[in-house]
């Protein structure tokens, strides 16, 4: 196991005045797994402007370490200004600048593609957005309820959505590893991308899908409320390594704590 595949960082906490009185504080922590030897992910944490990210190299291409880098150092030259739009903006222009230089590092190297999935999450003036693309997730629950934010970008997730598979067969499913969309992947980076209001004591999570691939919604909804902060990081990783863990696991949990006051904005 690598020294990067044990990274544990400290609960952050920041408050900004573009973030619309909340605080939030937050917490990462990403591993290697039980059978890989190459931690392939990596995550953002920059409470101090609201934006937290997961990238995940994609599996059986070469390079998935530095496309998940090259994903996490676009996205911590973002600035959050102006606007919402403007924020979600640069965070997009961010990620459409790590596609073109995963693109050409592919074409000079005569390889197959570099690319990884993402998703990150923004916060400004009392709302968030999500923007991803691949199969890592966002969930938030809200009232001890769970509910995922993002949807897959996966061949599964067509075929759930087609009604050809049901929800329950996806995780053992033989193309459950096969996702159709990823920075890195085509010239023109297709993200999608939900955004909502926040709410005091909203918990949101982000994570690779080596957390996804052993453990179901209910599960993950039920260790992300645990407190403190860091309990639930740790218990959503040891309980991944518990079932084997057969691909690089990454969480980012961040919790959304009471306004002091709220300001308009949306994105």
């Amino acid at each position: 196991m690598t020294a990067r595949a044990q990274v544990l960082m400290a609960p952050q906490r920041r408050t900004a005045s573009h973030l619309g009185g909340y605080k939030f504080l937050s917490m990462g922590r990403t591993h290697a797994g039980c059978v890989r030897t190459l931690n392939e992910d990596a995550f953002l944490d920059r409470a101090d402007i609201g934006l937290w990210a997961v990238a995940d190299g994609m599996g059986g291409h070469e390079c998935g370490e530095i496309a998940s880098a090259r994903v996490v150092e676009a996205l911590s030259r973002v600035n959050s200004v102006g606007s919402a739009y403007a924020f979600r903006h640069g965070v997009c222009s961010a990620l459409q600048s790590a596609n073109d230089a995963l693109l050409a590092q592919a074409a000079e190297r005569m390889s197959g593609p570099i690319g990884a999935t993402v998703v990150a999450l923004l916060v400004y003036q009392g709302h968030y957005a999500c923007v991803w693309a691949g199969d890592s997730r966002a969930y938030i629950c809200r009232n001890r309820e769970v509910r995922r934010v993002s949807r897959d970008h996966s061949v599964v997730q067509a075929l759930v959505d087609s009604g050809a598979l049901q929800q329950d067969s996806a995780r053992s499913h033989k193309q459950a590893n096969v996702i159709t969309r990823a920075v890195g992947a085509h010239a023109s980076l297709n993200l999608e991308s939900v955004h909502g209001r926040i709410q005091a004591g909203d918990r949101f999570l982000l994570c690779s899908d080596g957390l996804t691939a052993v453990m179901g919604d209910a599960e993950i909804g039920e260790l992300m409320m645990r407190s403190p902060l860091q309990s639930a990081v740790d218990t959503l990783i040891a309980r991944a390594l518990s079932r084997g863990a057969p691909d690089n696991v990454t969480v980012v949990v961040v919790t959304t704590e009471p306004a002091t006051h709220q300001m308009p904005g949306d994105f």
